[in-house]
């Protein structure tokens, strides 16, 4: 990155495994919705390992041997928005937000120029589910995130993220003005897909040299050193240019437009 230390920056974050660890109560919940949605017990379990929740919907309907078409992707969808919310106390309860991580939101978003929101793979309104239950709302501009029901791929997030913040904010930005923080390769190579910083975490089931590898600008080990985070984000090297991210369809997200952010 380079210009004015307080140039506008785009910050978006991961919120599962990177701010927060939800437990079990997820999975029930998804086998929960299966149920619902099909009539048979879910028999693959999936991991989501940085995936869209569109991607890892369809991919285990597929897994059971079943066509997410004729709306079944849909209803399926709807059903998990519906068993998370029932389970939304147990969630509170099993859950807890990651060290460090209230801290580093919080300097992060005192940083002149910052613009803080997420890109995940979670429905938007799981996003916001969680965000409220583990009192992190606050800290994002849930308007110029990007969703797991944005798109297939996680790598076309970005450009969802920077089409909202250009309607929010009257910006566009680009990923050399943008910083994305997860814990996955897949939040890198998302990074890398829009030209933007990679700072990764080890909070999860990727480990800090499979991160490294993957090629994060920067890997923590977790958010409890808020000065090493700061210095994470805020860096102002080049970050090298690796693939500029398109204009992303939305025929995927368009079939479930309840999931998808106003605006």
């Amino acid at each position: 990155m380079t210009g004015n230390a307080h140039a506008p920056l785009l910050v978006l974050w991961d919120i599962d495994q990177t701010l927060i660890e939800g437990g079990t109560v997820t999975h029930r919940a998804y086998a929960a919705a299966f149920h619902r949605a099909t009539g048979r017990t879910l028999e693959h379990p999936w991991q989501f390992n940085g995936r869209t929740e569109l991607a890892a919907a369809t991919e285990v309907l597929r897994a059971h041997g079943l066509d997410p078409g004729n709306g079944l992707l849909d209803a399926f969808i709807e059903l998990i928005v519906v068993e998370l919310h029932d389970r939304a106390d147990e969630l509170a309860a099993t859950g807890r937000i990651l060290p460090g991580a209230v801290e580093a939101l919080t300097a992060v978003g005192a940083v002149a120029g910052v613009h803080q929101s997420v890109l995940t793979g979670n429905l938007y309104p799981l996003a916001l589910l969680k965000l409220e239950l583990f009192g992190l709302m606050g800290h994002f501009d849930t308007r110029i995130g990007a969703y797991g029901g944005d798109a297939w791929e996680r790598s076309d997030l970005p450009d969802h993220a920077f089409r909202r913040a250009a309607r929010h904010l009257g910006r566009r930005f680009h990923g050399a003005d943008t910083v994305i923080i997860g814990d996955t390769r897949r939040d890198v190579e998302t990074a890398h897909a829009a030209g933007a910083r990679a700072v990764a975490v080890a909070t999860g089931t990727t480990s800090a040299a499979e991160l490294t590898a993957a090629g994060a600008d920067v890997v923590l080990p977790d958010l409890s050193d808020t000065a090493a985070v700061l210095r994470a984000v805020t860096a102002r090297d080049p970050v090298p240019l690796r693939r500029t991210v398109g204009a992303a369809t939305d025929h995927v997200a368009e079939r479930a437009p309840r999931q998808r952010p106003v605006g």
